[in-house]
């Protein structure tokens, strides 16, 4: 049939989709889709990327289901048309039917290639090089630099621009939940397949590795496995820390491993956490991965969480008061991915509440993220019930007096955020006025000495830590 029909069927898919998911996911993930053709009960859709159609088929499957069944019926099938490189006229759109399995085995016209499992891609000419799995967002210009990542993202590039060859091989990063680490290796692979050498690049992560290999057993289809593997120029294995305690699936990825390294193919891993470290791992795969170079991602500083939040503003058209930057920078120092989380929420609640975007504002989304701040022993209820314990004002806290009654109850009310709050020293004198770390340091420790010497006031302190605590419960 037509392109109309497919246009006119794919609109009604729409209509039921959006009634099921939010409307920024049904505008990032199904707005962009285009209706390709109609052949009896099987609509065509196009997608974006391979990353795109993986992401739809993780995430939206039932939506997609529901869809096709309401417009086409039971009999109703969807098959993605899959741009792999628009820029490369080799590498044609494929397509992969929905549900699986449902695609004729006939061969599809010349501007489609028929998938059916990821082995048999082996197959293909241009095939190997359309299954990255890299979502094309994560490149080294989007990646900011700070002295938390200087070591990985330099290693990192060195390797994207001599992939195998350096010494930086296998590349370990490691490091806590939201530093980056997936961000980091899929920008070198982004950076090694957009480069002028042609080489498949392919990213995947542990548990994705685990279940092809336990699928591939299962269906007597190990071999196929193996030489799909061994086949790649670049590996990079997200979360390797998930194989623990996987004996046949540590003894399948020593062999890959070692054809790979062998032959001057480059490995790159994540892990929680650095080699020596990992538990449930055979010792001669560990003492593998210590053959090249670890590098760790520590937390952002406050400089570099500043950088991270100016290039979102950039990336997104918009702009933040200064004082809200700040008040982000110095409040949100737990990981990237929070204080990204942090900010799309900011964004959308703007957008779709039509206002400015204030300090106001900010501190009422970050209040959905941040621990301490969701309790009622955040900083504001610190300095507030010091303040009232002392019979000054909040802002007397912050104001650059040195009355001794108000630097007492400034001092207190610092020992009492390091308490109980999950606040770095920085952020916590960034709330008392923009004071540095050291005078947090010096707070807390004059607290602890007047204790010591002084039962009045520490009868004082402990009346006050009562109340902290009660309302930490």
């Amino acid at each position: 049939m037509s392109a109309t029909a497919a246009s006119a069927v794919w609109s009604e898919c729409l209509r039921v989709i959006e009634e099921h998911v939010n409307e920024q996911s049904f505008s990032t993930w199904f707005k962009p889709i285009l209706p390709i053709k109609l052949e009896g009960s099987t609509l065509t859709i196009q997608v974006p990327s391979q990353f795109f159609y993986e992401w739809l088929e993780d995430n939206y499957v039932e939506e997609l289901k529901l869809a096709i069944k309401n417009t086409l019926g039971a009999a109703g099938r969807l098959e993605y048309a899959v741009v792999v490189d628009k820029g490369n006229p080799s590498n044609q759109p494929y397509v992969v039917s929905f549900p699986q399995g449902t695609a004729s085995n006939k061969k599809n016209s010349t501007n489609v290639t028929e998938v059916k499992t990821p082995f048999e891609m082996q197959s293909l000419d241009a095939g190997l090089l359309t299954q990255s799995n890299l979502n094309p967002n994560y490149t080294f210009i989007s990646y900011i630099e700070g002295d938390c990542n200087r070591l990985a993202r330099s290693a990192g590039f060195a390797v994207a621009s001599k992939p195998g060859i350096t010494s930086f091989n296998p590349l370990m990063v490691y490091g806590g939940v939201g530093l980056g680490k997936t961000h980091l290796v899929q920008a070198i692979g982004n950076e090694i397949k957009n480069g002028p050498e042609e080489k498949f690049v392919l990213y995947v992560s542990s548990e994705k590795f685990v279940n092809q290999f336990m699928d591939s057993i299962k269906d007597g289809n190990v071999k196929n496995f193996t030489n799909f593997y061994m086949q790649v120029d670049v590996l990079i294995i997200d979360d390797i820390q998930f194989l623990a305690g996987k004996d046949r699936t540590q003894e399948m990825f020593f062999h890959i491993f070692n054809h790979l390294h062998q032959n001057k193919k480059q490995i790159i891993m994540t892990s929680d956490c650095p080699p020596r470290d990992l538990k449930g791992l055979e010792e001669r795969l560990l003492s593998r991965f210590k053959w090249g170079l670890t590098a760790d991602l520590q937390m952002p500083d406050f400089e570099t969480r500043v950088a991270i939040i100016r290039r979102k503003m950039e990336s997104e058209g918009i702009h933040f008061p200064e004082t809200v930057l700040e008040y982000l920078a110095y409040t949100v120092d737990t990981n990237v991915r929070e204080l990204e989380g942090i900010l799309i929420s900011l964004i959308a609640h703007a957008s779709l509440n039509r206002v400015e975007i204030s300090l106001e504002l900010a501190k009422s989304v970050i209040k959905n993220f941040i621990k301490d701040i969701e309790t009622e022993v955040g900083i504001d209820f610190i300095q507030k019930a010091v303040a009232d314990y002392y019979s000054i004002q909040v802002d007397e806290l912050k104001d650059k007096t040195r009355k001794k009654e108000i630097v007492i109850a400034r001092q207190v009310a610092m020992y009492f955020c390091k308490d109980f709050t999950n606040h770095s020293l920085k952020s916590i004198g960034y709330h008392f006025g923009g004071r540095d770390h050291s005078t947090v340091i010096h707070a807390i420790q004059t607290v602890n000495d007047i204790m010591e010497t002084d039962s009045s006031f520490r009868n004082a302190v402990n009346e006050l830590k009562k109340k902290f605590k009660m309302r930490s419960y």
